[in-house]
């Protein structure tokens, strides 16, 4: 089988990814993605809806950052995907006012510094933002492959699923811009 060729015209840029039930990978499965980059060079994005079991105040810790976020700021450190799994990763909705950040659309910019981190505990931060370990990444023709075999569909994109901490229901979030619920989806792979 021939790995199908990226059209330019159909960038999944600033879309979800999200697994269909068929897909059994240990990493993947259940797995909602927002898409960073997708072009001739392969597709980068996040998996935004596996929370690990540390919270932000556990980085802080380790990197000797000052938390001063109130008591109630609880932020669950998300597992971004098998790809360098020791950086981290930081999507937020302020302007790219660090070191390392990169603008992917107006008002979301990605930021790999640790200057996020403190600007993050002293509260002079971004307002709304998520904090990945590691990435998830496709080699040219890769993703096209994948979705073709039916392991993935995609939807746009939003703020608010991509900012929501309901981990456990983002993937019926994105499905419901869709207008249906991942139950309704079948694990079959094949044809009847």
């Amino acid at each position: 089988m021939t790995t199908p060729a990226f059209d330019s015209a159909h960038s999944l840029k600033d879309h979800f990814l999200i697994a269909m039930p068929s897909l059994r990978d240990p990493f993947f499965a259940n797995s909602v993605i927002y898409l960073m980059q997708h072009n001739e060079a392969g597709a980068f994005g996040l998996v935004v809806n596996h929370p690990m079991k540390m919270q932000m105040d556990e980085v802080f810790e380790q990197l000797g950052i000052d938390d001063l976020r109130p008591a109630s700021a609880l932020q669950t450190v998300l597992a971004g995907g098998p790809v360098e799994k020791e950086k981290g990763f930081v999507l937020h909705d302020a302007e790219p006012n660090w070191p390392s950040s990169m603008v992917l659309k107006p008002g979301l910019t990605l930021t790999t510094s640790k200057e996020i981190l403190e600007s993050i505990g002293l509260n002079t931060g971004p307002a709304r933002y998520l904090v990945a370990l590691g990435c998830s990444g496709w080699n040219p023709g890769q993703l096209e492959k994948e979705i073709a075999e039916n392991s993935w569909f995609t939807c746009p994109a939003t703020e608010a699923i991509l900012f929501s901490s309901d981990y456990a229901n983002m993937s019926n979030l994105a499905a419901a811009t869709l207008g249906f619920t991942m139950a309704q989806l079948t694990s079959d792979v094949g044809y009847s």
